[in-house]
């Protein structure tokens, strides 16, 4: 097999349900073998859509899908070798635990002995060996999880696809599966992609992520990126928290932009094709802003009140007026010495040039 052929590409693919409204907008994506790839976004911008057409349980409108380099379009879903874990388990209440892992090896044509040689191994890799005779009602949500994961990988395949799979747990869980399904899916190499709305859950455990708005990918890149370098403003808006402040273009110099805001200047990195005099957002992390009493520490300094301020453990949340709005959040570490910073207090607040980026307004 071509190392250099994607696992999965998608190639203009385009999905509507009434001919008008597109829920998927030409969709071009390469997913390469072994990459843990996560499709992010807000309810019905099309993720999980575009997970339902790569297993074959939905069909584009046009475009193509292929896996290893050759369509998949008149495949049915139990041809394309793949699988799938759904948030809600789907597991078969009158089954064992170990009937439930056997029923799709049953369904290859697999031996009674390899059968259970396969099980017992995937039970072994979900961390479950003893729960073979139980049935899923015996189960905790999060153990049956463990098992619907199971089921998914225990015929082998190459590739798993997961809707929203820690959905349904609380928190403690989540992130205990989120640690587990990382692991099995590096100890496997099996690759694997991954639907979710929520950005922890996506940062944590992918090596991309696609971002999704109204049917269209807004960025793919991998967390890290995504988080520092976002190159739209919904991505710098959805991924993360950050002060988005709207200006105008003044200058552009050597990939810095400075922009009028509120009257003010602000120095930022240029993203994009902004042109001098573009409408513009300027985006700043929260954590990127400090406060203090002094003046000349900071490369974009501007004066501000404080308006409110949250304890939230190991950081200070600060709701500050400045730049034109009262919204704008700093968070400060929770250090001896913070209690100097009081609500009504008029400070200086100040970031870095690079720390803020000058993006294309949000789309309407």
């Amino acid at each position: 097999m071509d190392s250099n052929v994607p696992h999965i590409e998608y190639i203009g693919v385009r999905k509507a349900y009434d001919r008008s409204n597109w829920v998927v907008s030409d969709l071009d994506l390469h997913v390469q073998r072994g990459e843990f790839l996560t499709l992010l976004g807000p309810s019905g911008s099309g993720k999980t859509t575009c997970l339902m057409m790569l297993a074959g349980f939905e069909a584009p409108s046009a475009g193509e899908i292929r896996i290893n380099g050759a369509p998949v379009g008149g495949l049915p879903p139990d041809k394309r070798g793949i699988g799938v874990v759904f948030q809600n388990y789907a597991l078969f209440p009158h089954m064992t635990v170990g009937g439930n892992l056997a029923f799709p090896l049953e369904v290859r044509g697999m031996a009674a002995p390899e059968r259970q040689e396969r099980v017992e191994r995937a039970l072994a890799l979900v961390r479950m060996e003893g729960f073979g005779n139980r049935r899923p009602g015996q189960l905790s949500g999060g153990q049956q999880q463990r098992i619907a994961i199971a089921r998914a990988l225990v015929f082998e395949p190459e590739l798993v696809l997961m809707d929203e799979p820690l959905g349904a747990l609380d928190r403690r869980l989540r992130e205990e599966l989120q640690y587990e399904i990382r692991r099995i899916q590096r100890q496997l190499g099996v690759t694997v992609v991954y639907v979710t709305h929520d950005q922890q859950e996506a940062m944590a455990m992918s090596d991309r992520v696609a971002v999704f708005q109204a049917g269209r990918i807004e960025q793919v890149a991998a967390p890290e990126v995504l988080y520092e370098e976002p190159q739209r403003a919904f991505v710098a808006s959805f991924i993360g928290e950050n002060n988005l402040l709207p200006g105008r273009v003044l200058s552009i110099n050597r990939g810095v932009c400075a922009v009028e805001v509120d009257g003010r200047q602000i120095e930022a990195a240029h993203v994009g094709d902004l042109s001098v005099g573009a409408d513009t957002l300027v985006a700043i992390r929260p954590e990127r802003v400090s406060i203090s009493h002094e003046a000349g520490r900071f490369a974009n300094e501007h004066e501000a009140t404080v308006e409110d301020i949250s304890f939230l453990g190991d950081h200070l949340r600060v709701r500050l007026a400045v730049c034109g709005t009262s919204s704008f959040i700093a968070k400060i570490p929770n250090i001896v010495g913070h209690g100097g910073i009081l609500p009504g207090d008029s400070v200086r607040v100040g970031w870095a040039t690079l720390d803020c980026r000058a993006l294309e307004p949000l789309s309407s």
